[in-house]
């Protein structure tokens, strides 16, 4: 057989993987989309079991529904100037509620309770993004970011910034990492054994292994970038936000840039029917934008 033949033969075969290796993760001749405005500062989306995805305008103290079939709504004002939020299993929104710096759990008809209001009896800094564990343990920032609606004094009444995880039951409250030096954004990986942490100030993101018991192992420098909110896909790249929306493989290798035109990106996550649409709050707007990708539930 002819060398030439051989050559064309292995082409052949190897085309599949050379197209998927060039595909990139954004659904193709997308762009990004304005869904919303006139709003103070978008925070915090997070999407249900069904697509529909929830976020915060923080300034005007109010949680906002955008449905799968394309409605704004109120879903909850006031909220606790909510900011970041999550979804548990049952389909209770958990939302860092900035104004007294507590963790709520938020039932799908509006009704809050308080999960956690201070840590050994002093006030937190302000929980700010959260994730939720399968096994339905919860991780989230504490940063300190004076709010001129605080009724409390603007001091700091914990040690620090740190990472904190709520047990499963919601009865143990333990700091998981204390060494960082502002926390922000926060996401993990589906199967539960890679936690991603964004130290906004230091300009870092750090990947730790959880350990059976929740706690955070083997912290490495994941990228060289910091981040206020986060989100993940089903091929595990990581997104962060500030300047529009980095995204970075697994390995913290730069994949993306999605430019946004707003000053500010402050979060993301994926919704829809389908999880292909990226959600994007992004200063006085909320923007999409369709993803050959998908999100994790």
């Amino acid at each position: 057989m002819r060398l030439s033949y051989v050559i064309a033969i292995f082409v052949l075969l190897l085309a599949p993987t050379l197209i998927c290796a060039q595909e990139g993760i954004i659904a193709e001749g997308a762009k990004v989309v304005k869904l919303a405005d006139g709003f103070a500062f978008t925070e915090g989306p997070a999407a249900d079991t069904e697509g529909n995805v929830f976020f915060t305008d923080q300034p005007n103290d109010r949680i906002l529904k955008w449905s799968v079939d394309g409605k704004l709504t109120t879903f909850l004002q006031p909220c606790g100037r909510s900011n970041g939020l999550y979804f548990d299993k049952n389909d209770d929104l958990l939302a860092c509620a900035d104004e007294k710096n507590q963790l709520w759990s938020i039932d799908p008809d509006g009704k809050e309770a308080v999960l956690i209001k201070d840590y050994q009896n002093k006030l937190l800094n302000g929980p700010n993004d959260l994730w939720i564990h399968p096994n339905g343990g919860v991780y989230f920032t504490d940063p300190l970011y004076k709010r001129s609606y605080w009724e409390r004094s603007g001091d700091m009444q914990q040690d620090g910034q740190h990472v904190y995880y709520l047990s499963p039951d919601r009865k143990t409250l333990t700091r998981a990492d204390e060494n960082l030096v502002q926390p922000n954004g926060i996401i993990g990986s589906p199967d539960g054994k890679t936690l991603y942490v964004a130290d906004i100030k230091d300009r870092k993101t750090y990947r730790y292994d959880i350990g059976p018991d929740g706690a955070l192992l083997n912290r490495t420098l994941f990228c060289e970038q910091g981040s206020d909110g986060m989100t993940i896909d089903n091929e595990g790249n990581v997104y962060l936000t500030g300047r529009g929306v980095t995204v970075f493989d697994k390995t913290g290798k730069q994949i993306e840039q999605i430019d946004v035109p707003e000053g500010w990106t402050a979060n993301v996550c994926f919704g829809g029917k389908d999880m292909h649409t990226l959600f994007i709050t992004a200063s006085k707007g909320l923007y999409s934008l369709p993803m050959r990708v998908h999100g994790v539930r």
